[in-house]
């Protein structure tokens, strides 16, 4: 073969299509960005860092991720359009080299309970392909293996238009599900605990039914009293079997009491109806205290929990059933997978198995396909969404993450550094909002964003390598280093919770004894069992309060100060002061603007465009009629008190003519969880995941209770903001309380007066007990992967 002869000895100049090499932004202003303009290269690791409430997620997703999610919804056609979310373009002059982006966040998976981590993954569609093809006996189709399919069949004519003439057919159909007919493939049955409803030994007179609301001789008591179904005097005891029926299961029927026209429903019927049906979070706390007492749910004695129907059960492969092999750690499902030797089926078999190995690498191979999906915490959640990516053969795509390594064991995080590196070295562009100076450290490129948080923040501090970082004079630079001491003297107990035999998830019979009046950190790796042990052996109730890692819920039109409780405080000084109704100063309610309805914008729905909102021009964006805005209290109106810090908030309402104690307690206790910076009245949905954290621990540190008991607490929180939130949790145990933290965090474990330390590994592997004792024990002892990790960061 011959090869032309080259004549040039210089190489060819690059390709202007090589030239693209960076994301360009310039002029971002979205939420707290103060025209931020940055160059990002691409095919390269970046990660953003700053404070909490600095502006990350707003410059990284709100502008860079929204912005290419918008172009490639624009590809679409107008009609395509119309059923996709309409998303608006973000407040930013120029973006400029985008590729299509794949974001990985920390919203939670849905906690639908027909949602399990095999159906969010796509794993138990391949399985019930996999065993219609395979299982023996053969009972139909993917369907007949799926547990959210019920079986159902029918017959009737059908009129259809034929050849000019009108033609009548009859046609008949089945489908075969796997739907476990009793707990309609939920896994679990609700039953009511009658013995909370009512007290038997009473008559209706005598006040017999115990559910709140249905007490005192109201309209709930008299409906069922005045019926004329049974005798009211009578003890619910001696009713007879119909009457018991129609006291409990009647269905509605019409009838008048006391002149006035009503419906009676029999008394389970309409408690499941009007408390039952509703969101828990959602209700008043007495509400809930009786429904947590009254409803018990208990694994479906149908289907024992497996969610399928006997004929889906039935068929096997190997001796295994799909129920059984959802239930096998993935782990192991991957070996048996592995062992199944079927050229038939061999492309799916291929298939499913990178699914289960991606579980393995990414550090969740200690999860069950039937696992439901709202049970994962945030970090299991961030992983499981990125095992779909792993093997993906995309390149030159932008993977942005949200704080990978939350959730993680100091021994996962170099893990899931590789993971980062190999999706980088593929040639794609890997954007990571990130805390723990680990991830830091492997950067090609950091992005410091601050100084501050809030209004002190949204300006770019650093730009350029992890070297610069460190000697940048940033906050995060200042701390990239910082070491935590293990205590000199620790703490002396004042008692013990006992804890014997616990066996929640995968814990194997666990006896430990956590000290009270004490700093305790429960440790060990992602999946050891630790949140089971705490959250299923500590119940929150009588004593306990309880901060776990569920999201804030709350709309634009909420804010710290409705979320806390804070604004009752201050409407009812208002009113007090100016001698009207305290309505009158929410914009929610009677207060609010008319033109707006309080919201402070106008949203105009633009179909398949994104909407426009404007400020209302009526009250210019204060959400309040400008009647309420004339009442003042110390000078101020209620605008302008929601428009102050809660540091600014803290010293008004602390002196002087605004002196209200309620309202300054709440704010002392927002300031003391580093949020100091917030105002009153910014809309939930702008808050960082770190600040949504604290707000809820704010919150939760004003009820009653002598154990906190804390998951993850320092979950999106900065270096920096680690100190503040160990001098709180010092406070608190000062104060007489006793704090058990569940935590990854070093700096919390050197800090603890205790430790136990669950493992060795995660899953199966794990749920015993492998240290207790004082965390400069466990550095000098070195005898598990927490006690090496803690060792290596405190140092010498």
């Amino acid at each position: 073969m011959s090869m032309a002869p080259r004549t040039d000895t210089q190489s060819p100049a690059p390709h202007v299509a090589d030239s693209h090499d960076l994301i360009r932004v310039h002029g971002a202003r979205e939420n707290n960005l103060k025209d931020v303009s940055i160059e990002i290269p691409k095919r390269r690791l970046t990660v953003f860092t700053g404070v909490s409430g600095s502006g990350k997620s707003s410059l990284v997703f709100d502008t860079i991720a929204a912005e290419s999610q918008r172009l490639i919804n624009e590809t679409y056609s107008a009609f395509v359009q119309g059923f996709m979310p309409t998303l608006a373009r973000p407040e930013v002059d120029v973006l400029d080299g985008l590729t299509t982006v794949i974001t990985v966040d920390q919203q939670r998976l849905g906690a639908d309970p027909r949602s399990t981590v095999g159906t969010a993954t796509d794993a138990n569609a391949m399985l019930r392909i996999l065993f219609s093809r395979l299982g023996k006996p053969h009972i139909g189709s993917p369907k007949a293996f799926s547990f959210n399919v019920a079986s159902i069949s029918g017959a009737g004519a059908v009129t259809m238009e034929r050849g000019g003439q009108t033609v009548k057919e009859r046609r008949s159909f089945s489908i075969t599900g796997g739907m476990c007919p009793r707990c309609e493939g939920r896994g679990s049955v609700s039953d009511l605990d009658l013995t909370q409803l009512y007290d038997e030994s009473k008559s209706l007179s005598g006040g017999a039914i115990t559910v709140p609301g249905y007490t005192g001789g109201g309209w709930n008591s008299r409906l069922y009293s005045e019926s004329g179904f049974f005798d009211p005097d009578k003890p619910i005891r001696k009713f007879t079997k119909k009457e018991l029926h129609d006291f409990l299961h009647r269905e509605p029927t019409r009838m008048k009491i006391a002149g006035i026209n009503m419906t009676y429903e029999g008394l389970i019927p309409r408690i499941q109806r009007s408390m039952l049906a509703k969101d828990r979070e959602g209700m008043q706390p007495h509400i809930r205290e009786f429904v947590d007492r009254a409803v018990t749910f208990t694994t479906c004695p149908e289907c024992d929990g497996t969610r399928l129907n006997e004929g889906a059960r039935s068929s096997k492969i190997k001796g295994i059933s799909i129920a059984d092999a959802c239930a096998m750690q993935i782990s192991d499902l991957a070996e048996w997978v592995r062992g199944l030797d079927e050229p038939s089926v061999a492309p799916l078999l291929t298939a499913l198995l990178q699914t289960l190995d991606s579980f393995v690498e990414i550090g969740l191979g200690y999860l069950s396909l039937d696992r439901p999906a709202g049970t994962l915490s945030g970090g299991e959640a961030q992983r499981v969404k990125m095992i779909r990516h792993l093997g993906s053969s995309l390149t030159d795509v932008t993977y942005v993450f949200d704080e990978p390594t939350i959730g993680l064991h100091p021994h996962d995080i170099q893990r899931m550094n590789d993971l980062l590196l190999r999706l980088r070295d593929k040639g794609n562009t890997v954007l990571v909002v990130e805390h723990k100076p680990e991830t830091i450290a492997i950067a090609d490129h950091v992005v410091d964003l601050g100084p501050g948080a809030g209004t002190a923040g949204g300006t770019v501090c650093f730009e350029g390598t992890v070297e610069g970082l460190r000697t940048g004079g940033t906050i995060t630079g200042r701390h990239f280093d910082d070491r935590a001491a293990v205590k000199e003297t620790v703490r002396k107990p004042t008692g013990t919770l006992e804890i014997r035999g616990a066996r929640t998830h995968n814990l194997q019979g666990v006896d430990v004894d956590i000290p009270l009046g004490v700093l305790a950190v429960v440790t060990g790796v992602a999946g050891s069992g630790k949140s089971s042990l705490v959250h299923g052996s500590i119940p929150a109730g009588e004593g306990v309060v309880s901060v776990d890692q569920a999201a804030i819920r709350g709309s634009r039109r909420s804010n710290p100060a409705t979320y806390t409780g804070l604004l009752d405080p201050i409407r009812k000084a208002f009113a007090k002061v100016n001698g009207v109704k305290p309505a009158l100063f929410s914009a929610n309610s009677e207060g609010a603007c008319p033109t707006c309805n309080g919201a402070g914008v106008i949203y105009t729905d633009l179909a398949m465009m994104a909407g426009v909102a404007t400020t209302c021009e009526e009250c210019e964006g204060k959400r309040f009629q400008a009647s309420v805005l004339d009442y003042h209290l110390g000078g101020r109106d209620i605008s302008e008190v929601l428009a102050m810090s809660v540091t600014e908030a803290e010293e008004f309402f602390g002196a002087g003519e605004a002196a209200t104690p309620a309202a300054h307690r709440i704010l002392t206790r927002l300031a003391d969880v580093g949020l100091g910076y917030l105002t009153l009245g910014q809309p939930l949905t702008t808050l960082s995941g770190g600040e949504r954290q604290r707000l809820k621990l704010a919150t939760h540190m004003a009820e009653k209770g002598g154990v906190y008991v804390l998951d993850e607490p320092t979950a999106g929180l900065h270096l920096a903001d680690v100190e503040q939130l160990l001098g709180l949790l010092d406070r608190l145990v000062d104060a007489g309380k006793s704090v058990i933290v569940v935590e990854h965090h070093q700096a919390v474990m050197a800090h603890a007066d205790w430790i136990i330390d669950l493992g060795p590994g995660a899953g199966h592997d794990g749920g015993r007990l492998v240290f207790e004792g004082t965390p400069a024990d466990l550095v000098a002892s070195r005898s598990t992967l927490t006690g090496e990790h803690l060792a290596t960061y405190v140092g010498p």
